[in-house]
């Protein structure tokens, strides 16, 4: 396993690779990988996750030209849809920064706990 600090990938493509070969990670299947037509195995890779101290206006222009290179990727939903279910707490991912990411997988909480609620039998006062 990667540590989040010493050991990063320097894409979401090398970070998916390093998670078919870790232990309970589930495995894509060999025909088709989702990640085989990534953008991100033909771009900069050092876009798409921060080097340690890394001043805030360097961040949010590197993490701009991650999200523009994600913004043609084809497998864009699935890069995506893979960072939120592991979750991935670094780097750029389906065009999302890490923290963009919390708040998708906080809505999400908080939406299946309405629909939950939602769903129950109400009892009347009476």
């Amino acid at each position: 396993m990667l540590h989040p600090i010493e050991s990063r990938p320097t894409s979401p493509l090398a970070a998916a690779q390093v998670l078919e070969r870790r232990p309970g990670a589930q495995p894509q299947g060999d025909d088709d990988p989702w990640h085989t037509g990534a953008a991100c195995r033909r771009d900069e890779v050092g876009l798409f996750f921060a080097p340690s101290k890394e001043p805030t206006a360097a961040r949010l222009s590197r993490e701009e030209q991650a999200k523009q290179v994600c913004a043609r990727c084809p497998v864009l939903l699935e890069c995506r849809e893979h960072a939120l279910a592991q979750p991935e707490p670094y780097g750029v991912w389906g065009g999302l920064t890490a923290a963009e990411r919390r708040v998708v997988l906080a809505r999400r909480r908080r939406r299946e706990t309405e629909l939950r609620e939602a769903s129950r039998p109400r009892r009347i006062a009476g």
